[in-house]
């Protein structure tokens, strides 16, 4: 059975265009619960432990091209920048959803930086550049320029070219 935060994570997952899938996974995924998949996630409901996970692992998948998001596979690889971009894309995820960074940013993750991966996020420290090249928000002196909301903002939540900006 999903909690809550889980059922509303998928249901905007899917609102925004990406696939969801609910499936049994072995206990060899990287993040307990949940895969990547073409186009998507397949998520195992008895698996999952931390919601947040899907909003980082949806990340990956949102910040790829179109003709990557359609053939990626389990592993997001170990491409700094994708996980910088992934990260950036999942707390503005859950500020867009109302939900605590925390749920993200959870204790168990991220080795142990995940209350100051929080707040480099939350001062737009990181990431938001490269958000910004890929047409998914604006950092605030962009955004000042046109009168539009800064990041956490976003333009759009799926990737649609290489340089959108």
């Amino acid at each position: 059975m999903l909690a809550p935060t889980a059922t509303l994570i998928l249901d905007w997952l899917r609102q925004i265009g990406l696939t969801v899938r609910l499936a049994p996974l072995g206990a060899s995924t990287f993040l307990p619960g949940v895969t990547l998949a073409p186009g998507g996630l397949i998520v195992d409901p008895e698996r999952l432990l931390y919601p947040g996970d899907l909003l980082h692992e949806a990340g990956h998948l949102a910040t790829m091209l179109p003709e990557q998001r359609a053939a990626a596979g389990s592993n997001a690889g170990s491409d700094m920048g994708d996980e910088i971009a992934a990260q950036t894309w999942s707390y503005a995820a859950a500020v867009n959803l109302g939900l605590a960074p925390e749920i993200v940013f959870h204790p168990a993750g991220y080795k142990g930086s995940a209350a100051s991966l929080i707040q480099i996020y939350r001062d737009g420290n990181a990431g938001v550049p490269l958000l910004q090249w890929m047409g998914l928000t604006l950092d605030s002196t962009r955004a000042a320029a046109i009168s539009a909301p800064p990041y956490p903002h976003m333009i759009r939540w799926l990737r649609t070219q290489p340089d959108s900006c």
